[in-house]
């Protein structure tokens, strides 16, 4: 097939490595891409955000699927003008891209469809805000409602901090205030074509900045996957991915049809394991980073038939995805001072050393070259994802390709899926 893969970060790379990976080659065309991306796929002059040029391209150029990566041009409405002129595109319309652009939203839907979620309150103004954050007590969970980059959650037990967080949003919008869950997090994804769903496999990132879960929420700075320890709460993994498809996933995919508004994409499912049942933390509507950088390494089946499958309603066609018994665990390295103030334009050596390591390849995030070097342009650089028989083996892995990285004042986190080996 021809493929256009739109967006520039580690998700859109391990998408288009997953789909090079494959038998049968394919034509892969990337906007705008990165330094790693262009040396897998085509990078195009094409604006990602830009329905009418991204349309344009993928006729001109007989583009047989389109799959969109970062969640912008989705709420742009990319996906609706690609369907208008009859182009498969895997990424949901602009009306069901607002599970994941607008909290209220999420929140009234899943409301509507009965699935489990905690309580939240919108404010629209300060006072509101200190109003909710009394009633819920610390710590205090404050998001914005809109698309914030990963930068509009904050969890903090300082009220004061709570109140300066939702201050920056409020001029552009409103903030939600949500009651604090307790429980190990889990990451799951589905593909969906609008009526049918198909879970692939559980992955666990890490949003904190630093090891043990210190310092500021991130964009994600690690995950891994399978989760072993599923087993121990639900007798094995495939009754916890049966529980949350029947119980979440369906009944969200239904509402959302119900309404007029088809989720055809992927539907990425932010769980909390609570004393109380799961709940779900977040919707996002696509591909989330890290962890796909995990989850699409143990794929067994051939991604671009299922994003395929799932862009022209056929999924009901296909088995349940397959996935392999190794384990994946990715570390991202991100740049001195992220996430608030990332120095970039610094220089990256040492990659074909890493990828030497066995069990290795680097995923680019944010890299570009300029003079014949690379450098790191934004805040989260590159992931080194390894891939072994055990937790303890890819871990060594990764750790052991990083450090023959340099990026100066590269940083990472040291505890990626260390709870998994000790355990």
């Amino acid at each position: 097939m021809r493929i256009l893969v739109l967006g520039s970060g580690a998700r859109e790379h391990a998408i288009i490595l997953a789909l090079r990976s494959e038998d049968s080659p394919h034509e892969l065309y990337a906007a705008p891409g990165n330094a790693g991306i262009g040396e897998n796929a085509v990078i195009v002059d094409v604006d990602a955000n830009d329905p009418v040029s991204v349309t344009e391209f993928a006729n001109e150029n007989a583009i047989d699927l389109v799959v969109v990566g970062p969640e912008a041009p989705l709420v742009a409405g990319v996906a609706d003008a690609l369907r208008e002129r009859g182009i498969p595109v895997f990424g949901p319309g602009r009306a069901a891209a607002q599970l994941e652009g607008s909290k209220t939203f999420a929140k009234r839907i899943m409301d509507a469809a009965g699935v489990p979620s905690g309580r939240a309150i919108r404010a629209s103004t300060l006072d509101e805000v200190a109003a909710a954050l009394d009633e819920f007590g610390a710590p205090h969970v404050v998001k914005a409602d809109g698309l914030a980059g990963g930068k509009g959650v904050l969890v903090t037990p300082d009220r004061t901090a709570a109140l300066a967080h939702a201050a920056s949003f409020l001029p552009s919008g409103a903030v939600l205030v949500e009651e604090f869950l307790v429980g190990p997090e889990v990451s799951l994804f589905f593909l969906s074509d609008g009526d049918h769903v198909l879970p692939l496999t559980p992955a666990q990132d890490y949003k904190r900045l630093g090891d043990g879960d210190a310092g500021p929420n991130t964009g994600g700075m690690g995950a891994y996957s399978p989760l072993p320890w599923l087993s121990d709460l639900f007798g094995d993994e495939n009754t916890f991915v049966h529980h949350v498809t029947t119980e979440i996933a369906e009944p969200v995919i239904r509402q959302l049809d119900s309404e007029g508004t088809p989720f055809i994409g992927l539907l990425y499912a932010g769980l909390i394991l609570t004393e109380h049942g799961i709940k779900v933390i977040e919707f996002n509507a696509r591909f989330g980073d890290p962890e796909t950088q995990v989850v699409l390494p143990r794929l067994v089946d051939p991604l671009s038939g299922l994003l395929l499958a799932a862009a022209s309603g056929t999924l009901e066609d296909q088995p349940r995805p397959a996935f392999a018994d190794a384990v994946a665990v990715t570390v991202v390295l991100a740049s001195e001072g992220y996430p608030q103030a990332p120095v970039t334009d610094r220089r990256i050596r040492g990659l074909d050393a890493a990828a030497s390591v066995a069990g290795v390849h680097v995923v680019h995030a944010a890299t570009a070259e300029q003079d014949g070097e690379l450098i790191a342009t934004g805040g989260r650089v590159l992931n080194v994802v390894a891939v072994g028989t055990t937790f303890a083996e890819a871990r060594d892995r990764a750790y052991r390709a990083l450090s023959r990285v340099e990026l100066d004042g590269g940083q990472y986190r040291t505890d990626i899926a260390l709870r998994v080996v000790e355990a």
